[in-house]
């Protein structure tokens, strides 16, 4: 089976945003989506690792928009893994359009965890080795992100039916989602996002008394957090351009 896998999209126009693109966290899906996809048609996929009571959970995440599809786009998608550890294997992602100009690209870290005792577990090294492919991913990896939440107030919010996956724990998307909502709609209508990374530190359960952060580290550049009494689910940075 090939390494590399391709999954195509179409840009629908009751997915875009206000300004008739797609959004960053419609993207964030769109890799799950291709994420989910060729871990599955190659034997690693949900329905593997539940069988082996394990689950992938992503780890850190980078996308880097050059621009955004806009309604009825084509959209490729390409999946990739570049390395694999004893705990954590790094994927990559390139979305591409109809003429093969290129959108961006995304870097993402995953681990597999016990589904009972959500500790990590080892990977196979042996049976995953075969996939990775040194096809180039030219963004930064992601790094170590800067806390906020000690400086900043934070947002309270609380975790509703909506923001669940199968899981029964706060999506990945949606950490991006509401923390992109922090910003005023005007700002979305002059500039564009052009990379968001986020660091996955906790999970987000039903229950858990939420508070958002968000500061303006350098011109453009924002650190953020979602934390839980005190302690970060979640860091992120985003870069305006």
């Amino acid at each position: 089976m090939e390494r590399v896998g391709c999954f195509q999209f179409v840009a629908e126009p009751y997915l875009m945003d206000c300004r008739g693109r797609v959004t960053m966290p419609m993207v964030g899906n769109y890799l799950m989506h291709a994420a989910s996809g060729h871990a599955g048609a190659r034997g690693f996929g949900y329905s593997e690792m539940t069988e082996r009571h394990t689950a992938w959970v992503l780890s850190r995440l980078a996308i880097e928009m050059k621009a955004y599809p806009k309604a009825y786009d084509r959209i490729k998608l390409y999946t990739w893994i570049d390395e694999v550890g004893r705990l954590f294997t790094s994927r990559c992602f390139e979305l591409m359009d109809e003429e093969g100009n290129t959108y961006g690209y995304a870097r993402s870290i995953w681990a597999a965890i016990d589904m009972q005792s959500r500790r990590p577990t080892l990977l196979d090294i042996e049976a995953l080795s075969p996939y990775i492919d040194p096809r180039p991913c030219p963004i930064e990896k992601p790094g170590k992100i800067q806390p906020v939440e000690e400086r900043t107030e934070g947002v309270p919010y609380a975790i509703k039916y909506s923001d669940l996956d199968i899981n029964g724990h706060f999506n990945s998307v949606k950490y991006i989602e509401h923390l992109l909502d922090l910003f005023d709609i005007e700002q979305f209508m002059r500039q564009e996002i052009g990379r968001l990374e986020i660091a996955y530190m906790a999970e987000g359960k039903p229950g858990m008394p939420l508070a958002l952060h968000k500061e303006e580290i350098a011109s453009g550049h924002y650190g953020m957090a979602i934390c839980s009494e005190g302690k970060a689910l979640c860091r992120a940075a985003v870069t305006w351009r």
